[in-house]
């Protein structure tokens, strides 16, 4: 079997999406330090879509918990080398998590409407209660 190239990659995906109507979606892991996107036309509600959504929460989570631990190592003037360290490899990982969450959220925020003013979006006057 033929190992496949990135371009074949990338063509497969274009072609999905012209399939589905539907950009791919960064997923909230990566394979060998590469990417991984989904292709599918369920859209947001499919099961693999939701499947990513939980891990996104699952990994916002983890880096919050992280985050809390490792500022209580670094708060510790006389914390060991080895725990610094070690907060700071797991602090850098979630990190990582949290871009590509980010990167993939704001990749499906629709684009604005051309009723968007200088000042920002306008809201009817029903928004308002």
């Amino acid at each position: 079997m033929t190992e496949r190239t990135e371009g074949d990659r990338e063509r497969r995906r274009d072609l999905a999406d012209a399939a589905s109507g539907v950009p791919p979606r960064l997923l909230p892991w990566a394979r060998d330090g590469k990417a991984c996107y989904l292709s599918t036309d369920g859209g947001p509600h499919s099961f693999l879509s939701r499947l990513a959504d939980d891990m996104e929460s699952v990994q916002l989570e983890a880096g919050a918990e992280v985050l809390e631990t490792a500022c209580k190592v670094l708060d510790d003037p006389m914390s060991p080398h080895a725990e610094v360290r070690y907060a700071a490899v797991r602090l850098s990982e979630c990190l990582g998590d949290a871009l590509r969450v980010a990167e993939s959220r704001g990749a499906r925020i629709p684009e604005p409407d051309d009723e968007v003013t200088e000042n920002g979006p306008t809201l009817p006057a029903e928004a308002f209660g």
